[in-house]
């Protein structure tokens, strides 16, 4: 279809209907969990880039999980939060693939992320003799460099497809951020490719890290189990606790969005388990690493004492 058929410009996010006296609720509720994300998230880069004891890879990769929970939240959040108050807002058809393109760039990272952290996990359990010397911090700053290059790419990919789709009549997205299917939803063009394009992509971006994953944590299970006292395979485990639940989070909860569908008496689940995803994961994120990991633990305490101190003097 000619590129004059797109007659629209602009989209309505509808958001979450028949809010009516909870709206406060709602809005102070989100609002307070988007400072608590930034805050947390900043506090752990903070500490990483301050405290000499949390220059290990694992922690160098967690900086940048952090920066990901940034990206993704504050793409979300204040347009989710002017959607509460007004009930509906305009985006512009430029706005919105701007705001799936981050959207896709911030979970593409986090799901290559994630899979460099198993393998770091991997290597410290599995290897420990040679952690260090494989780990090195050549290899750290290629595994991010190419986690954010490649989360850019296949972004760009699916929103330059999008950006060729021709919108002609209803203009109101049933959701509250630009997400692919209700975009999609929206096209007066054949979405055939598009589709067949992200069900390609899924393949390198969601099961070969999943699967990566699952393997790397099998060796990681096999190999603590073989640690004779329960000293240390409680230890060994600890080091690798916290990614383990952020990696349960994480994919359980994408798994549960795409196997609820998106449409009828089901499209208000759906978006409540986007709201869990984009909202409250960035928020847990922070937390489970403050509260399962000794060493941040630690490295947040001293840190709080020394404001103290400087604040008292």
């Amino acid at each position: 279809m000619s590129a004059q058929n797109r007659t629209l410009s602009e989209f309505h996010l509808v958001g979450f209907q028949n809010l009516q006296e909870f709206k406060l609720i709602f809005f102070s509720t989100i609002l307070i969990f988007y400072f608590m994300t930034i805050t947390g998230n900043l506090t752990i880069i903070l500490l990483i880039l301050t405290i000499e004891r949390l220059k290990a890879p694992m922690y160098y990769f967690l900086s940048h999980l952090s920066l990901c929970d940034i990206l993704l939240t504050t793409n979300i959040v204040p347009k989710l939060l002017n959607i509460v108050l007004t009930s509906k807002d305009i985006i512009s058809i430029t706005g919105c693939l701007t705001q799936f393109y981050f959207f896709g760039v911030s979970t593409v990272t986090e799901c290559f992320l994630l899979t460099v952290m198993s393998f770091d996990r991997y290597l410290a359990i599995c290897n420990p003799l040679r952690y260090h010397s494989i780990m090195s911090f050549k290899l750290r700053l290629h595994l991010v460099l190419w986690t954010w290059m490649l989360s850019f790419l296949f972004s760009l990919n699916i929103t330059l497809l999008l950006n060729q789709l021709d919108f002609c009549s209803n203009n109101e997205i049933d959701h509250f951020f630009c997400d692919f299917e209700p975009i999609l939803e929206l096209s007066c063009s054949d979405t055939y490719i598009v589709k067949m394009e992200d069900f390609v992509l899924c393949v390198p971006i969601s099961l070969f890290p999943f699967v990566f994953i699952v393997g790397t944590y099998t060796h990681i299970v096999l190999a603590i189990m073989k640690i004779p006292s329960a000293i240390g395979r409680h230890k060994a485990f600890s080091t690798c606790s916290s990614h383990l639940a952020v990696v349960f989070m994480y994919y359980g909860t994408i798994i549960v969005i795409y196997i609820v569908p998106s449409r009828g008496s089901l499209k208000h689940i759906s978006k409540l388990l986007s709201l869990l995803y984009t909202v409250m994961t960035p928020l847990l994120n922070p937390i489970i690493y403050s509260l399962r990991n000794k060493e941040i633990r630690d490295a947040l305490g001293r840190f709080n004492k020394s404001k103290l101190s400087n604040f008292s003097m």
